[in-house]
């Protein structure tokens, strides 16, 4: 089957300006706050990493929503696409509040554990506002995938967009309270970023609510709680690989401090380069997790094969061009971030380290969105693990004898450990279960549905 390039391009481009567009948005927020001291940065910090971390619990739920949804309307079962909706609500609904009344709760603990004196009572009042305002970020991310799982994902960039637009405007009104405006500082930031979620979701809500469909009736198997079940068993994967990798990112860091300040600072300038390149490679796994779902719902074992051709095609180009961009351009790439020598040639050393790793991590990343999208995410599960634990281990076992270079290491001798057993766990088990399941679904002749824009793919919503 022709034509997967051109389609994980159209649906991974749009996923990639949301990626970055969010990125800059909170470093520029993060200029905002930096005028109010170190103690009202390091509490922005800490909520940020606090989000990150519930971030892999709301994957589960937002990015199963998107797989079973793109499943269903592949298999053309308008009566699971509506269950697997409702029941994405309704997980939606109960996740807010068992991540969000505790963490309302405990905020001046939660900020005390990490923080001291005034850095934590500033943590303590943006939780007040963020936490009850957490089911916005729920939603807005279960409302994206909605429309991701239709094939549309220039809708979510749009709103993205306007969200951080919104934010944009608001940190310095509400942090800094220009003119009459009071000030709020850090609680300001955390309502500014609340207010443009609010905004974002209602425009989301009013989209989907404009393009509902008419909702088809009836039961299927295992109802609403049956269709909650396949959508936490589809994003477990997802949400399992995202905190694995945050935890590990969170050691990487505590072995790079050993080394430095310099060191610290140097992970960090280099690390945020990476981002607008590693940023594509999560793009395009969403691509793929989206057509690989969909043409397993259409049961098009052929054309799965084909996609999971095509997917590491395509990464291998990205990983290819990020490695060598990332050892070509590490000198004044770094300059913009920096001036000082010390920082400036730990940042150096990192990126040029880094293009043995770019090329295996994103076939990683972009295969395993074929494989999760197939229903085979096990073999991702494990052989990510695993490789994170292989790159912990070469980072402190070389981190002796060659110093932070062994650290910069450790990534690459993972990433590859992953490939190396992803390809091993999955050949010929996970496609050839889906080419099995053709055999006995799909005609010949029948053509494959292929979802078409914003305005032919209508995410269902109840």
């Amino acid at each position: 089957m022709r034509g997967h390039p051109a389609r994980l391009t159209a649906l991974a481009v749009p996923v990639y300006a949301e990626l970055l567009s969010g990125v800059i948005a909170s470093v520029i927020g993060t200029f905002w706050v930096a005028g109010l001291g170190g103690a009202a940065v390091a509490a922005v910090t800490l909520a940020g990493t606090v989000e990150n971390l519930l971030l892999g619990l709301v994957l589960v739920v937002a990015s199963g929503t998107s797989v079973r949804l793109a499943r269903a309307l592949g298999a053309g079962d308008p009566a699971e696409a509506a269950r697997t909706t409702r029941a994405a609500w309704r997980l939606c609904a109960a996740g807010s509040l068992v991540l969000a009344v505790p963490g309302f709760l405990l905020r001046d603990r939660l900020a005390g554990a990490f923080l001291d004196g005034e850095a934590a009572a500033r943590a303590a009042e943006y939780f007040t506002v963020a936490f009850p305002a957490f089911v916005l970020f729920f939603g807005q991310r279960v409302a994206d995938e909605f429309f991701k799982g239709a094939g549309d994902t220039r809708t979510p960039m749009r709103i993205a967009l306007l969200s951080n637009a919104l934010l944009l405007a608001l940190d310095p009104l509400l942090v800094l309270g220009p003119g009459p405006l009071p000030a709020l500082g850090v609680p300001g930031a955390a309502l500014a970023l609340a207010l443009s979620r609010a905004i974002a979701l209602a425009v989301t809500l009013r989209l989907l609510l404009r393009r509902r469909p008419e909702q088809p009736t009836g039961g299927g198997t295992g109802g609403v709680g049956g269709a909650a079940v396949r959508i936490l068993r589809a994003g477990t994967p997802f949400g399992l690989d995202f905190t694995a990798r945050m935890a590990v990112g969170t050691a990487q860091l505590g072995l790079v401090a050993g080394f430095g300040v310099a060191a610290v600072a140097g992970y960090g300038v280099g690390y945020r380069v990476l981002l607008v390149v590693t940023m594509a490679f999560y793009a395009l796994r969403q691509a793929a997790a989206i057509e690989a779902a969909r043409l397993t719902g259409a049961g098009a074992g052929a054309a799965l094969r084909t996609l999971h051709r095509d997917t590491g095609r395509l990464a291998a180009g990205l990983g290819a061009v990020a490695a060598l961009l990332s050892a070509a351009l590490a000198v004044p790439l770094t300059a913009l971030f920096t001036d000082d020598r010390a920082v400036a040639a730990q940042s150096v050393g990192f990126l040029r380290m880094a293009a043995l790793y770019l090329l295996p991590y994103a076939l990683v990343v972009a295969l395993g969105g074929v494989h999760q999208g197939a229903g085979a995410g096990r073999p991702l599960v494990f052989s990510v693990l695993f490789g994170l634990g292989v790159q912990l281990g070469t980072s402190a076992a070389l981190s002796g004898p060659l110093g932070v270079s062994g650290v910069w290491l450790g990534p690459a001798a993972g990433a590859v450990v992953q490939l190396a057993l992803l390809s091993l766990l999955t050949r010929g088990r996970a496609l050839s279960a889906q080419q099995a399941q053709a055999q006995v679904q799909e005609p010949e002749a029948a053509p494959v549905p292929i979802p078409g824009d914003a305005a032919r793919a209508r995410p269902p919503i109840e």
